[in-house]
């Protein structure tokens, strides 16, 4: 959870009164917040022993998805709303005297897409910055791109000040040869390939080079004089920074991702707008995009959803009445109406600083909120129920408890490994259809999540040479693929491996503990001729490069067989009423490991390892599909 350090006076200014650590406590925890400390003690102590201090701070912890919590300016707001003191500000779009005409135009260019292709932007007028106010609004912009703009992968802010700039601005993309300006806080002139190497050094902005750094082309923000505004993700120019003396305030904003841009340019202006002359008012702008269609941004339009009485009753164990529904979410800054043909329907109007709303159970968490959940009644529930462990838990208890009672040691290696111990190390090939990667990896041993659990396996007895020999290991744990067939475009597999490491290679070990494995989940060896054989599992050699060659062998699963009945008017026409289906299955490899593999892992002693998935043995041994007739 994010955690946000306000400044307590200016809070308690805010909020039009003062409270106590404990009663402050009291009312972040009523809303859904916490106080996570308060530093006037510390603050206090300084100042007896006549050491520098800062004003006493807040630190409040916030829902990650609360991104108007960020900052002081909503953080105050919401309590306002929530304590009755005032009601939730509507935001509004203020165009200029004469109207669209007169708005400020962005032109995005086509050669965008090949780096940030989405662009949205604001403007603040008429603001006044106090140092305080001034410093939240760069806090807010940090928090934002730490937070739901991953470190400015997805999304990147700009502000600038737009009396030192001249419309209409253009967002192209161009070579970083031929980009060329004094980037914030510096005079000098440096090309955007000489940023690159100026800011290799930077301890802040060293961490955002790589986002576009390998990229042909550079974004970049020109105005009409051809002045650059910035160079999205990586840093702004220095001739249209914003000060204390700032009034007008631009806001770019750049992404990949169309949703999160969205919530970000909305999160900003709104925020802040509260210091325009007039409050809560963001004059919107035109952009011009590659297809040749306009669009106005930001888009404050509120969001629109139907909640029920009764469902939240229902949920909350309640009996309240629409109208008494409508004033608890009237205190969590929505806009309800009652219904005037269906009583128990409110329609409920979202500001665009509540991008977190969903589902109408997320109308039902606010109203609980706003009840308050210690005083929601206590009851039991209407039925008892028995928890179980999922079929896959208790395959892997099996397979565990049997092992181990044989005198093997479970280990529990990490999930992430690098790319070579998963591929190159085992003698594979990685054809980029298998493992997950991860994007941006802190160091190189977390590349990739595992496809196989022999890496972590091996590993294991690399770091444990010392021990007496034999070393025999085993895990049960996930596994992950991609699968472009299911929505998160990847699927888990429960795996069960062991290796046996010992001055004879052990084959036969390897061999004998996935036997008792088998023996244990009632799966019969059959021969794999053998063609009456409704299950069981069966070997044939294999030549897979990670085991010595003639020392491997792929372990194969006949599934039971998939008997169906048919209609009745198939079975008059068809004596055979049953259909037996075989379906034999990859179940995993075990063998004797291949020299090789075990120099990369600097293992001195031949190893023998086993692996086989157990998703195959949680469905259903038998399918009776039967007619209704």
């Amino acid at each position: 959870m994010p955690t946000v350090a306000v400044d307590k006076a200016e809070l308690w200014e805010r909020l039009g009164q003062e409270f106590t650590t404990e009663e402050f406590d009291t009312l972040c925890f009523e809303y859904g917040v916490e106080l996570d400390e308060d530093t006037t003690a510390e603050v206090e102590e300084a100042i007896k022993k006549g050491l520098p201090a800062e004003r006493p701070q807040l630190k409040i912890e916030t829902p990650a998805n609360r991104y108007d919590l960020l900052c002081i300016e909503g953080i105050a707001r919401a309590l306002k709303v929530f304590l009755g003191k005032e009601k939730a500000p509507r935001y509004m779009l203020v165009y200029p005297p004469k109207g669209e005409s007169d708005l400020l135009t962005v032109t995005i260019h086509p050669e965008t897409k090949q780096v940030r292709p989405l662009f949205a932007c604001a403007i603040l007028r008429n603001i006044k910055f106090t140092p305080r106010s001034y410093a939240s609004f760069i806090d807010l912009q940090d928090k934002l791109h730490q937070n739901i703009c991953r470190r400015r992968q997805l999304v990147a802010i700009g502000t600038h000040d737009l009396d030192t700039l001249k419309g209409p601005f253009r967002y192209e993309a161009r070579a970083p040869k031929n980009i060329k300006f004094a980037p914030l806080n510096k005079e000098q002139e440096y090309t955007a390939e000489e940023l690159m190497n100026l800011y290799e050094s930077d301890k802040q902005l060293s961490r955002y080079l790589h986002i576009i750094r390998d990229s042909p082309v550079y974004p970049i923000i020109y105005d009409a004089e051809d002045r650059v505004l910035s160079m999205p993700p990586i840093i702004n120019s220095n001739h249209s920074k914003i000060t204390l003396n700032t009034t007008n305030v631009f806001i770019d904003v750049t992404a990949t991702d169309q949703t999160k841009l969205d919530i970000v340019v909305n999160m900003v202006a709104t925020m802040f707008s509260e210091y325009c002359a007039e409050p809560f008012t963001i004059e919107p702008v035109k952009m011009v995009l590659p297809d040749g269609t306009t669009k106005i941004s930001p888009d404050l339009s509120e969001r629109t959803m139907l909640a029920h009485a009764s469902y939240i009753n229902s949920c909350t164990g309640l009996s309240l009445k629409s109208d008494q529904v409508a004033n608890l979410l009237s205190k969590m800054s929505l806009f309800p109406n009652v219904s005037t043909t269906n009583a128990d329907e409110i329609e409920v109007s979202m500001p665009p600083t509540r991008p977190d709303i969903f589902h109408e159970c997320d109308i039902m968490e606010d109203a609980a909120i706003a009840y308050g959940f210690n005083n929601l009644p206590h009851t039991f529930p209407p039925t008892t129920t028995v928890g179980q462990p999922s079929a896959i838990n208790k395959l892997s208890d099996i397979v565990r408890l049997e092992w181990a009672l044989a005198g093997w040691v479970e280990v529990l290696p990490l999930t992430l490994c690098s790319h070579e111990e998963n591929f190159a190390f085992l003698n594979h090939e990685d054809d980029n259809n298998t493992a997950v990667k991860i994007a941006n990896p802190k160091t190189l041993e977390f590349q990739v999540v595992r496809t196989t659990l022999i890496p972590g396996l091996l590993k294991t007895i690399r770091e444990n040479r010392s021990h007496s020999l034999p070393l025999k290991i085993f895990e049960t744990g996930d596994v992950v693929f991609k699968d472009i067939k299911r929505e998160r475009q990847s699927r888990n597999e429960r795996h069960a491996a062991a290796v046996w490491c010992n001055k004879t290679a052990g084959f036969e070990i390897v061999h004998g503990v996935f036997d008792r494995a088998m023996k244990m989940l009632e799966i019969p060896r059959i021969s794999s001729s053998d063609s009456n054989a409704e299950t069981g599992y069966y070997m044939k050699e294999t030549s897979d490069p990670m085991f010595f060659p003639g020392r491997a062998a792929t372990i194969y699963y006949r599934s039971p067989p998939l008997r169906r009945k048919g209609t009745l008017e198939k079975l008059k026409q068809d004596a055979k009423t049953i259909i037996h289906v075989h379906d034999d299955l990859v179940l995993g490899t075990l063998g004797i490991l291949h020299p090789s593999v075990l120099e990369k892992f600097d293992i001195q002693y031949p190893c023998s390892a086993v692996e086989f998935t157990l998703d195959p043995f949680k469905k259903e041994i038998q399918k009776i599909w039967t007619n209704d007739e």
